[in-house]
């Protein structure tokens, strides 16, 4: 009996130490998930990722969340300490559902799945596995992360021109058929000869438009929103200023023209003066498109290859306006005060459009 007793108390007292240990291991668990909770708190917010009123989790908090409470609580937590690669899709799926682009950076094995469920995957180029660079889109290859502050930054800035050329091409182009249209329409006169056109679509939809394409990003572009999924290039009222811009450019082509034919009489000379003013407008509209803040605020001439492009195309059209070469366009010399009449209605958009990103009209995408 004494030995039996002896037994069951042995084996009570291997009992409690073994509870005893169990309990000493949580606690050593949970201290130490607090600690890196806390050291990565203490990190994200030296590099500005914590904010005052963001929060920090583990991935055990993460594992109590069911997908209703992290879709909730998603956009107000910056910083996940110690998660698994379940952990990582589920937060992967939360932006998802959101509506959100997103992008996923990992270097191990177990960032694979992560990494191939996100919008854009980054793998690390250097300590990166090749599991982890299979299942990317992308590779970083100095592991250096400022390297994709720089890259959205360019990618920023590319799109932003893509949108200036397009404004640009349209507005001017919208501008030729509404002029050519409108004329028909009222007087039954062409105001400009098909040779005229195609030499104002030569002149001012090449190089200009090259160039514009080419416009320096500029000093703010990475204060903008992140672009949504659905968002179509001709956001942020860009459709209807090009429209707009279209009818501007028609407008004072018409005026150009009618004045013109009466001056001098001659269907010619309002073509003339129809030729001159749609042409180098749409040369100076190059400029007024370069940015959504003031031309005079980020410097008229900064861009020195637009500079050039429109020098080239105000020598050829200033080539068949004042040469011989003119009469096999139809066109024909003017009146100086045509001229002068001319030079203010080319300078008419830089007006219209500074007034209008003064007012907010044209809005910055902030």
């Amino acid at each position: 009996m004494t030995g039996g007793r002896t037994a069951e108390m042995s084996i009570s007292g291997c009992r409690q130490i073994n509870r005893s240990a169990q309990i000493q291991l949580f606690n050593d668990d949970s201290r130490a998930e607090v600690k890196r909770v806390v050291t990565a708190s203490a990190i994200a917010k030296e590099l500005g990722i914590l904010q005052p009123d963001d929060r920090a989790i583990t991935g055990a908090e993460l594992d109590a969340m069911t997908d209703e409470q992290l879709d909730k609580e998603v956009e107000s937590i910056s910083v996940y300490a110690r998660v698994s690669p379940e952990n990582k899709i589920r937060i992967v799926k939360a932006w998802h559902r959101k509506g959100q682009v997103v992008s996923m950076t990992g270097d191990g094995v177990n960032d694979a799945p992560a990494l191939k469920a996100a919008d854009i995957g980054c793998a690390m180029g250097i300590t990166g596995t090749d599991v982890a660079k299979g299942a990317a889109d992308m590779t970083l290859t100095d592991d250096n992360f400022a390297t994709i502050v720089d890259a959205v930054r360019e990618g920023r800035g590319i799109y932003a021109n893509i949108r200036k050329v397009v404004g640009f091409l349209l507005g001017t182009n919208i501008g030729e058929v509404i002029t050519v249209f409108a004329a028909m329409l009222l007087w039954h006169k062409t105001p400009l000869l098909s040779m005229q056109l195609l030499w104002i679509n030569l002149v001012t939809d090449s190089l200009p438009a090259i160039a514009l394409g080419m416009e320096a990003v500029e000093a703010d572009v990475m204060d903008r929103k992140p672009k949504p999924k659905d968002e179509g290039i001709f956001a942020h009222g860009l459709g209807l200023r090009v429209v707009l811009q279209g009818l501007m450019f028609a407008i004072l082509t018409l005026i150009g023209f009618v004045v013109g034919e009466n001056v001098t009489g001659t269907l010619a000379g309002g073509q003339t003066m129809a030729f001159m003013v749609l042409s180098l407008s749409q040369v100076v509209q190059a400029f007024n498109m370069r940015s959504e803040h003031s031309l005079f605020k980020i410097g008229p001439f900064s861009n020195h290859k637009l500079n050039w492009a429109c020098l080239a195309s105000l020598v050829l059209v200033c080539l068949v306006l004042f040469t011989p070469v003119g009469i096999a366009f139809g066109l024909v010399t003017l009146p100086w005060e045509l001229y002068l009449l001319g030079l203010g209605l080319i300078l008419v958009p830089v007006l219209v459009m500074e007034i209008s990103k003064a007012c907010g009209l044209i809005k910055h995408q902030h």
